[in-house]
């Protein structure tokens, strides 16, 4: 193994890496904000609100983030949607993430047991002070836990959006092994970043989970 290439690279892929930060870190931004406003529709009272946005959970689940990113890059000019590739990678990003983060939300909401709702409201709360106070506290841990699941499966589909371009982790480490003609440097080095960003992610799930949990069990 090459030390000496693999620390004259560590540079390169180093600031390729942030990409993979940054796109991730907007993708998950913006698709919580989705989420969000998915979650809202499928407990709205209007039934084809509920159908668009189950209709559109169940399309975006169905089919593969690959098939997305290449359908919105090469298939959006064809109706007048051009976007370069970083943002088609946060926009595809957050509109995939977004579906899965709703189902989780959703989940851990309704996870919590109606008797606190129904409580709740005998004593004079409304539906949106019931969510603030009562149910979003209690579902806190298990909805961060959820979100840290899949903010890391949006780290690993990061790389995916190479295909298009994106000079993230995955695109720069193929862009120095066409150079170098050493894959097991690069793709060594380009693997321990990835398990880096993943630990770090993970060790700030944890510590949001203690913050969000520790009043919650006595």
């Amino acid at each position: 193994m090459d030390i000496n290439l693999m620390m004259e690279i560590t540079p390169l892929l180093i600031k390729a890496a942030w990409i993979t930060i940054d796109i991730s870190a907007r993708g998950l931004f913006f698709g919580f904000f989705i989420a969000s406003a998915l979650v809202a529709m499928r407990s709205s009272r209007f039934f084809p609100i509920r159908s668009l946005a189950r209709a559109y959970v169940s399309v975006v689940r169905g089919t593969p983030y690959f098939v997305q990113l290449l359908l919105v890059f090469y298939g959006g000019p064809a109706i007048g949607l051009r976007l370069d590739p970083f943002t088609c990678g946060v926009v595809v990003g957050a509109f995939n993430i977004g579906a899965y983060m709703s189902e989780a939300i959703r989940g851990a909401i309704e996870s919590v047991d109606s008797g606190q709702n129904e409580a709740s409201r005998s004593l004079g709360f409304g539906r949106f002070a019931t969510l603030q106070h009562i149910i979003l506290p209690q579902s806190a841990g298990l909805m961060i836990r959820s979100i840290g699941v899949l903010a890391i499966i949006l780290v690993k589909n990061s790389s995916l959006v190479s295909i298009i371009s994106v000079v993230e982790l995955t695109y720069q480490a193929q862009r120095l092994i066409g150079s170098t003609y050493k894959p097991l440097e690069v793709f060594t080095l380009s693997a321990l970043m990835y398990i880096v960003i993943i630990y770090a992610v993970m060790g700030l799930v944890e510590f949001l989970y203690r913050r969000a949990t520790r009043y919650t069990y006595l």
